[in-house]
């Protein structure tokens, strides 16, 4: 389990698997923050997978440099349909986009509209003020649009329903007149 968790940096298990993880693995990862013959030889001893020793020291080890312990986090997700255990999911910490403490840059573009000696010259205020009735503008000629387009719509779909219903009465009609 120990091998997958640092492969896949998280999985679902039981919370007494989870715990028993836990303690397992935390002690495996402050030996990984020192790169040395000795300390990847004595986490192989441990995890015994070429492959997932390769992996801790190369990308996990990096990341949890600088935490001074608790690798992991635990997260109850329920119980279990079959047996009804209490079930989990044990994920390393540095690993989850959702709860890292790292603020996202926002990229925000600044673009002036209309002309650019006029836009030079006139304050902030004054630019705020066009940019606002410009996008007012846009959003009424969008809603007008989108009536345009629901009348013809409707428009053809009643056209073709009604033309083979005439239909059908005008020839029932042609055949009573044969009949006869």
């Amino acid at each position: 389990m120990a091998c997958s968790l640092i492969e896949h940096k998280r999985i679902n298990t039981t919370v007494a698997k989870a715990k028993a993880l836990r303690v397992y693995v935390e002690p495996i990862l402050t030996k990984s923050k020192t790169d040395s013959t000795h300390s990847r030889r004595v986490v192989f001893r441990y995890l015994q997978q070429k492959g997932a020793v390769a992996e801790l020291f190369r990308e996990i080890a990096p990341k949890i440099a600088n935490r001074p312990g608790g690798y992991t986090r635990i997260i109850r997700t329920g119980y279990r349909l079959g047996d009804n255990a209490e079930m989990c999911m044990i994920e390393l910490v540095d690993f989850n986009e959702l709860y890292s403490n790292e603020a996202k840059k926002k990229n925000t573009r600044r673009s002036r509209r209309g002309g650019s000696a006029q836009a030079t010259e006139a304050t902030s205020d004054e630019v705020v003020e066009t940019e606002g009735i410009e996008a007012a503008e846009v959003v009424e000629e969008t809603e007008v649009v989108e009536e345009t387009e629901v009348v013809e719509e409707t428009i053809p779909e009643t056209a073709t329903e009604e033309a083979p219903k005439t239909d059908d009465v005008e020839e029932k009609g042609d055949k009573a007149e044969e009949e006869k």
